[in-house]
């Protein structure tokens, strides 16, 4: 495992280099968030992803979100953006809203369970934008522990979780841990609550207004 420090204030391409050259030969990579520490692989390898499910140990059936680097990006590369994901985008991007919209027919079908929707968010964390911008893509943001466990809100606890199992580990110190991202459900006229989050409801559908 290749451990990077990086400075989330001052992000560089060359400091993410090997986690790149791990995503695009199929690796993995945890990385920080806003919330906590995320595992990262290309949506599109479909090896990838059973190998994230495996390492996770994360049973079949549950989806895998996803993050990108800007609404473009997940125009361009993940799925459709409703009329009603576009308005709560808006306001709730860069920041912990997950939106559950239509997916791109790249992504590999174990990432949505062949359901054909996605979840998706633009992080609010510099260092997560960046991985997905000189990825070129979006990428996994499953929470870096064992299904059923803690998730990891610091480098060390990674570590105790994977060990040598992950290709690369992005370190940029603790995240602020606290609640999940919000995730709603999109696809539909009106906005579903699908997991409460770091973004109360409430706030949510003001984001509507």
């Amino acid at each position: 495992m290749i451990r990077l420090r990086v400075d989330p204030l001052h992000v560089t391409a060359d400091a993410l280099t090997p986690a790149i050259s791990a995503l695009r030969s199929g690796g993995v990579v945890a990385f920080p968030t806003e919330t906590f520490y995320g595992l990262a692989v290309d949506p599109r390898l479909t090896f990838a992803v059973t190998r994230l499910f495996e390492l996770k140990q994360r049973l079949p059936d549950q989806a895998i979100p996803l993050i990108a680097a800007s609404m473009l990006q997940v125009i361009e590369q993940v799925g459709t953006i409703t009329p009603l994901a576009k308005r709560l985008a808006e306001r709730g991007w860069p920041g912990p809203l997950t939106l559950i919209i239509p997916a791109s027919a790249e992504l590999s079908a174990d990432i949505h369970l062949s359901t054909g929707r996605v979840a998706v968010r633009v992080p609010g964390d510099p260092i997560a934008r960046a991985l997905a911008t000189q990825a070129g893509h979006a990428i996994t943001s499953t929470s870096a522990n064992l299904s059923g466990r803690s998730p990891a809100s610091t480098a060390d606890a990674v570590v105790a979780a994977f060990g040598e199992d992950i290709d690369v580990l992005i370190d940029a110190g603790p995240t602020p841990g606290g609640l999940p991202s919000t995730i709603v459900d999109t696809t539909g006229s009106d906005p579903v609550l699908v997991r409460a989050g770091a973004i109360p409801w409430e706030r949510v559908l003001e984001f509507l207004d």
